[in-house]
C-alpha cells in the first residue's frame, strides 16, 4: 500500500475537490448517464490520474467487453485483463464478499510500462450494483497517498455512478422486449432440451419453436443457440 510521499492536496492544490462539489458534480454527470465522467470525477476526488471501471460477470468473455470505461494505456488494459479473469476465478465467494468496498493495492504485471511517472502500484474497490459485482481501479502518481477516508465514499458513490449504466444498459438491450414465448424457448435450450422436447413442453410445433429461438437470436444479435444462452445468462434473463 502506498504509505510514504506527498499526499494528494499538496500535489493537486486547487484540483482537489470537496465533498459537496463532488456531489452536485455528480448530479450532473449522472443525469445525463455519462458514466466517463463520474469516474473521472471519483478519481480526481481521490487523488488518481487514471481510472479503470470493470464488470467482472463479463471478465471470463473474450475481448474487453468487460470493460465498462477507462483511460487507462488500452496495451494495459489488454494485458491486465488475464491477471484480471484468473485472479477472480481463484477467489472463493467468502473473499469476494469481504472485498466488497474495502480498497485493495496490488501490483501491475512486470513485463508492463506504466505510464511515465505513474505508480506501478494500483488501487481496486469492488462493489455490487444488484447481482453485478463492478471493480473501480485506479492508477496514481509515484508518491502519492491516497486517502484511505476518500476511498471509502468512492466506493459507495461508484456504485451509485454504475447504477446508472446499468439501468441505461438495461434499456438499450431490452427495447427489443422478448415475448413470453421468446423467453420461454430460450429457458428451455438452456435447459438443454432441443426443439422438439421444447414443442412437446410448450405444446405447439417444432417449427413454431425454431421460428420463436430464430426471433430471440436476431434480438440479441447471437448467431447460435450457445451464445443466445450466454446471453440470457449474463443478463439475467434465465
Amino acid at each position: 500500500m502506498a504509505t510514504e510521499g506527498r499526499s494528494y492536496k499538496e500535489s493537486a492544490g486547487s484540483r482537489v475537490l470537496s465533498r459537496e462539489q463532488l456531489v452536485r458534480r455528480l448530479s450532473v454527470a449522472t443525469g445525463s448517464n455519462n458514466v466517463q465522467a463520474v469516474m473521472r470525477l471519483l478519481a480526481d476526488y481521490v487523488g488518481a490520474s487514471h481510472f479503470l471501471l470493470a464488470r467482472y460477470d463479463l471478465i471470463q468473455e473474450q475481448g474487453l467487453d468487460f470493460i465498462v470505461t477507462s483511460n487507462w494505456p488500452f496495451d494495459l488494459v489488454r494485458r491486465l485483463g488475464s491477471e484480471l479473469a484468473s485472479g477472480y476465478a481463484r477467489s472463493t465467494e467468502l473473499e469476494k464478499c469481504l472485498s466488497l468496498l474495502t480498497p485493495s493495492f496490488a501490483l501491475l504485471p512486470d513485463d508492463v510500462t506504466p505510464p511515465d511517472d505513474i505508480s506501478r502500484q494500483y488501487c481496486s474497490l469492488t462493489f455490487c450494483v444488484g447481482k453485478t459485482r463492478f471493480s473501480l481501479m485506479l492508477l496514481f502518481l509515484e508518491g502519492i497517498i491516497l486517502s484511505q477516508e476518500r476511498l471509502r465514499e468512492v466506493g459507495l458513490f461508484a456504485a451509485y455512478g454504475a447504477s446508472f449504466a446499468e439501468s441505461a444498459e438495461a434499456r438499450t438491450e431490452r427495447d427489443f422486449e422478448l415475448t413470453e414465448r421468446e423467453l420461454e424457448c430460450l429457458f428451455w435450450i438452456a435447459e438443454g432440451k432441443t426443439s422438439d422436447e421444447i414443442a412437446v413442453i410448450l405444446g405447439i410445433s417444432r417449427n413454431t419453436i425454431n421460428n420463436y429461438i430464430t426471433s430471440v437470436m436476431r434480438k440479441t444479435a447471437t448467431k447460435t443457440r450457445s451464445e443466445a444462452i450466454a446471453y440470457a445468462v449474463r443478463n439475467n434473463l434465465v
